[in-house]
This record gives C-alpha cells, structure tokens and sequence, in this order.
C-alpha cells in the first residue's frame, strides 16, 4: 500500500484537479466545487470562493472542518453551497477521499430528464445500474438537507442531482477524476444521442452487467484514475503550470 499524501502532494494534486476541470470545460464562473479529505484529520480542502478554476493553485485552497470553520490562514472565504455538500459527503463517507460538483451543460440536462441516465452506451453501461439520485431541493445553502443529501447518496460514487446537476466521489484525486469522467462522458453521449431523434440501440441486462463488473475490477485493483491523472498533470505542467504555487 502506498504512503498516504502529504498535505503540500494533496494540494498540488487537487489544484491540478481544478485546472483540468477549466480546461475541459467543467467550470461554472466561480461556482461548483471539489474537495479533497486532508489524510489523517477531518479536514477537507476546497476552493476559494470567487476566485476561477483557473486561478486556483495549491496554496490558495482553504482548509475547513466539518463545521465551516477555515484551519489556518486565509485570505478567501468559501461558498456556502459547496460547504453543505462536501462537509456532508466527508462526514459521512470516511472512504471517499475527493468529491466533485459540476454543472455542465450535458450532465445538467441528463439531471433534468425523467428517466436519468440510461445504460445504452460505452460509458453509461459501466455505471447507470451504479447511480443515485437526490431529489431538487433548490440551492442547496440549507444544513437540513444534508441528511437526505447523504441518504440519497449511500454507498455509491455517482449521484444525478435532479433539475440540478452531477456528483462524483472517489477514494482519493485520481479515481474521483476517473469517475467524474465517466460520468460526464455518458451524460454527453446520451445528449448527442437524444439530439439525433430516433431510439437508442438498447443494451442487454447481462452485457451491462459485465460491463460494470469490468469497472468495479479496475477500482479494486488500485491505481485507478492515476494514470489519466498523471498524464494530465505533465500536460499542465507543460501549458499551465501555474496551479503548483
């Protein structure tokens, strides 16, 4: 088993994690949030509120507790919605490591269909059969939805936040970019496909099963996402290095 992060190697990682997701197109002004557990304390990092994903770097993330209080200095506050989420996920999911909001225009579509996210392509075949759902509760500023949050979360990586947006957790930076990624991938599929009128070529039960049983052996395998992650950072480093100050 590897060496847990320091916290500088954590903040290095999670400020890259918000560089990619710039450069992707996964940011939202600066609304929409990813945090990151601290090891060894119950203290998360996430980004300073009002500041772009591509103005985040390793030292200006803020470090809080599970009651909104900033540990240490700091010259940014943080946006509340992102407190009631990831203080929620972090308290009660001690093995998720990294959570990620967004608001892409794909995934907030498929979060704005009745039926969500079918499993009749590449990559939503890996995970549909693995994704909850929480119901619209408006923005979600209020700490008396963090329960139902998390009731609606379980167990599971992936969330759909209906009319609203997704949601992806992992053990550490790299799997919960992973699952981001799959996520996102599906919704965006499922988009284009919907766009092209006609039905979907639908995909058997047992193929789907498989297919998901494929991804649940590649997460237990370890080292999952840390591949993609890592070849990420080397392309930051090369264009957009910025995120390591």
């Amino acid at each position: 088993m590897s060496e847990p992060l320091t916290e500088r190697e954590l903040r290095v990682q999670l400020a890259g994690l918000y560089r990619i997701f710039h450069h992707l197109g996964w940011s939202e002004l600066i609304y929409n949030h990813i945090s990151a557990r601290v090891p060894g304390t119950e203290h998360f990092l996430i980004n300073p509120y009002g500041l772009f994903y591509e103005e985040v770097t390793a030292s200006n993330l803020v470090k809080v507790d599970h009651h909104g209080e900033v540990i240490g200095p700091s010259e940014h506050g943080i946006n509340p919605a992102g407190f009631v989420i990831h203080s929620a996920i972090h308290a009660a999911r001690p093995d998720v490591g990294c959570v990620a909001h967004t608001h892409t225009t794909a995934g907030s579509a498929i979060a704005c269909r009745a039926e969500g996210l079918r499993g009749d392509n590449f990559y939503s075949c890996l995970i549909a059969d693995h994704v909850a759902y929480h119901d619209f509760e408006g923005i979600t500023v209020r700490e008396a939805e963090r329960p139902r949050l998390v009731a609606s979360l379980g167990a599971r990586n992936f969330l759909i936040l209906r009319n609203h947006g997704l949601l992806a957790c992992g053990a550490d930076v790299a799997a919960c970019f992973a699952n981001a990624w799959v996520l996102q991938r599906a919704c965006e599929i499922q988009v284009a496909t919907d766009s092209g009128g006609g039905d979907p070529i639908p995909v058997e039960p047992d193929v789907r099963a498989a297919s998901a049983r494929g991804l649940e052996v590649m997460m237990r395998a370890g080292g999952y996402g840390k591949l993609e992650l890592a070849a990420w950072l080397r392309r930051l480093d090369r264009i957009d290095p910025g995120y390591r100050a």
